[in-house]
């Protein structure tokens, strides 16, 4: 392989995957309050990899390379008298900094600090757009443009969201002693509504220019993952939560076509589907079982399970299962999806009326699941809706897809007309 490409390659793949365990550890000894030494140390270690690794190549085990220079690299700033003793000493009485003696990189105490800091970054007193923000940012190494891209914002406005929420980060006493069962369970919901979230982000991407957002949907998966580490939060709601990522993420190939548009469920070439992620999700789903407690997560879990399955009754399963969770929590979305549920079983003529009675005409979805369910009874109808959806997405892949639609469904009203025109002829 060509040693540019590798290094273009694996540089920021190492950044994504080290930066926010670094920091994490490193938070360890500086406390939450100075976390941006911390995110400059990190940083200046991944400035002098790419500066390193461009003349001499990338070294055998490039992990382990960076750890080292980090680990140098507080070794020296704890050695810098004069900024430790005039700028630093003075305010962080108290704080617990560790000496530098105690200073270390290991597995153990990368997961442990890791698993602490999605704890202080799940902050249940942020807002949960703060707490995403913040989560891509410092457990992610996403920057302010891009998590303005997932969000659809200014990087204005997601630079002003995240500093409110690094204050309160910075101000909270949070320490990064291994987590008590008292603290876990106080934040663990907050947690695992954060990773949801933020998996959704890049499932059902609100991007400008993407319907998936992959990488978002592996850090989702990775973070769930420390969860799964730890006899505290590993726990059937974890479990599912798990599940129904891996669920969902193997059939993330086939939604999207080669131009970056979305695949129908109908559509999608089940051959793309991804079977190993597919028994993990069954491995968490079953681990997800062992216990009394019915979650949010296990109901879309169970129904992610149901559609990577060819069964004749799946979709009676799946319809069971959005009863129930519109029971447990409703959503818009949660609605929305049902009624496609209900027209597999009832057919789409009565499943129209399901849709009309939610109203929801403030959203792209429900007049997209419209001229869906008009595709077969009335095409002007379909595409009278799938234009209304136009108007109200901000996705220009979305536009882009529908007005592909519409131009079909004109074909195929155009279609119809010669072939009635041509009937009537005949007739006459």
């Amino acid at each position: 392989m060509n040693k540019i490409k590798l290094y273009n390659d694996i540089l920021p793949h190492l950044f994504r995957q080290e930066y926010a365990k670094m920091t994490a550890v490193l938070c360890r000894h500086f406390g939450l309050k100075h976390i941006e030494i911390a995110e400059d140390i990190a940083s200046d270690t991944f400035l002098k990899a790419s500066e390193h690794w461009a003349i001499n190549g990338i070294p055998e085990n490039p992990t382990a390379w960076l750890y080292t220079v980090a680990k140098n690299k507080t070794r020296d700033y704890f050695k810098h008298k004069y900024v430790f003793d005039t700028k630093v000493k003075p305010e962080i009485k108290g704080d617990h900094i560790k000496p530098e003696h105690t200073f270390e990189f290991n597995q153990q105490i990368i997961s442990d600090s890791q698993l602490a800091m999605i704890f202080a970054v799940c902050n249940p007193t942020n807002k949960p757009e703060s707490q995403i923000a913040l989560a891509l940012q410092i457990l992610c190494g996403f920057s302010v443009e891009e998590i303005a891209n997932a969000f659809i914002a200014k990087p204005e406005t997601i630079k002003k969201r995240l500093l409110r929420a690094r204050t309160k980060l910075r101000n909270e006493i949070f320490r990064f002693e291994k987590l008590s069962k008292r603290v876990i369970e106080a934040r663990l919901d907050a947690v695992l509504h954060t990773l949801y979230l933020l998996f959704n982000e890049g499932y059902f991407s609100k991007s400008s220019n993407r319907v998936i957002r992959k990488e978002l949907c592996s850090e989702s998966i990775r973070l769930t993952l420390e969860l799964t580490d730890n006899k505290w939060t590993n726990i059937p709601k974890t479990n599912a939560l798990l599940a129904l990522m891996c669920f969902q993420s193997s059939r993330i190939e086939a939604r999207i076509n080669e131009e970056g548009e979305t695949v129908l469920f109908d559509e999608q070439d089940k051959n793309k589907w991804d079977k190993s992620l597919i028994e993990k999700g069954n491995y968490y789903l079953i681990n997800a079982t062992n216990g009394h407690e019915i979650s949010k997560y296990h109901l879309e879990a169970g129904i992610a399970y149901w559609h990577t399955t060819d069964n004749k009754d799946q979709w009676k399963k799946i319809l069971s299962l959005y009863d129930q969770l519109i029971v447990m929590e409703y959503s818009p979305t949660t609605a929305l999806n049902r009624v496609f549920a209900f027209s597999k079983i009832y057919g789409n003529e009565k499943a129209i009326p399901e849709v009309e009675k939610l109203n929801l005409i403030k959203s792209n979805q429900y007049y997209e699941l419209l001229g869906y369910l008009y595709t077969t009874s009335d095409i002007l109808k379909a595409i009278e809706h799938h234009k209304k959806a136009i108007n109200l997405t901000t996705s220009k892949m979305e536009k882009h897809t529908l007005k592909k639609e519409i131009k079909r469904l004109k074909g195929k009203l155009e279609r119809n007309e010669i072939v009635q025109h041509t009937d009537n002829s005949n007739k006459r």
